[in-house]
């Protein structure tokens, strides 16, 4: 269960003034999922408007299939993807995590990296709609790092702002694990594990942080 909350709201907490349009465009895919035009050129007009109350929640949980993970019943794992202001009454938690992008390719070619700004779900014309506001990493290059056989991803933005989308959570893999790329400068002590991801540029896709990641970050 989540709390209600209004998108006016919300935008103004999470800094995404447009969010509006981004549900707008999210509804137009999940009515029109065939049409092949660019949602980005489509006039904003042309979006179903939902203007009614949403249920936020600071959490979602993901089941997913690892074989080599002995721990699960028949290799079925699950784990939770935080997206909250406040983690624990201490500091903000905003987890990353696998998008399945295209299905049909093996490993990061089909895979994409996002950090979830929040969950939330809706009801438009008596349907119900659990998404995710996700902020898009880039790939840089097209394999993995030579030395450390990981891929390297950055935050994506249009210009200067953020890419930012809102998506259907079945589009969600599981919980994906980023580490820094670092420079050979000391680390300020006020970088620690809950504004790493603000700090850093770059960030290894780890794909030792478990055996799930082990098998499909290649």
């Amino acid at each position: 269960m989540g709390w209600p909350a209004s998108i006016a709201v919300l935008a103004i907490e999470l800094s995404i003034p447009n969010l509006q349009d981004l549900i707008g465009r999210f509804l137009f895919k999940q009515l029109h999922p065939r049409d092949p035009r660019d949602p980005a050129t489509i006039p904003l007009d042309s979006f179903p408007v939902h203007d009614r109350k949403i249920s936020v929640v600071n959490s979602a949980s993901s089941r997913f299939y690892a074989p080599s993970d002995l721990s699960g019943i028949g290799g079925m794992r699950r784990k939770h993807i935080q997206s909250c202001p406040k983690w624990r009454n201490a500091h903000a938690r905003y987890d990353c995590m696998f998008i399945n992008m295209q299905p049909d390719l093996e490993g990061m070619q089909g895979l994409q990296i996002a950090r979830a700004l929040c969950f939330f779900s809706f009801k438009y014309k008596w349907v119900l709609y659990e998404c995710a506001i996700v902020h898009w990493f880039d790939v840089i290059g097209d394999a993995p790092d030579e030395d450390t056989g990981m891929w390297v991803v950055q935050p994506s933005f249009d210009g200067h702002s953020p890419n930012i989308l809102v998506i259907h959570i079945d589009a969600i893999y599981c919980a994906a694990h980023l580490l820094p790329v670092y420079s050979v400068d000391f680390i300020p002590r006020a970088i620690n594990f809950s504004n790493s991801l603000d700090k850093f540029r770059t960030f290894y896709v780890n794909k030792f942080a478990d055996h799930c990641a082990f098998e499909i970050a290649f």
